[in-house]
């Protein structure tokens, strides 16, 4: 699980917007327009452009079910 002072500083790559915690296997960028989803594997947030891009069309409402890959 991130830290809250992790948390608090990290930002999507791709536009450099704030990211939130979502079911604690998310970031998800806050940028209506950007929309990328970042997964946490084994902790580690994977904050690559490519990452985010897979899930642009993925609700959030759905990422409290999706594993991420």
């Amino acid at each position: 699980m991130l830290n809250e002072e992790l948390l608090a500083i990290l930002a999507c790559p791709a536009c450099k917007t704030k990211v939130s915690l979502v079911a604690n296997k998310w970031l998800v960028c806050q940028n209506p327009d950007c929309r990328r989803k970042y997964p946490i594997k084994d902790d580690i947030p994977i904050m690559l452009v490519e990452e985010g891009d897979k899930y642009i069309d993925v609700s959030e409402e759905s990422l409290a079910e999706t594993e991420p890959e």
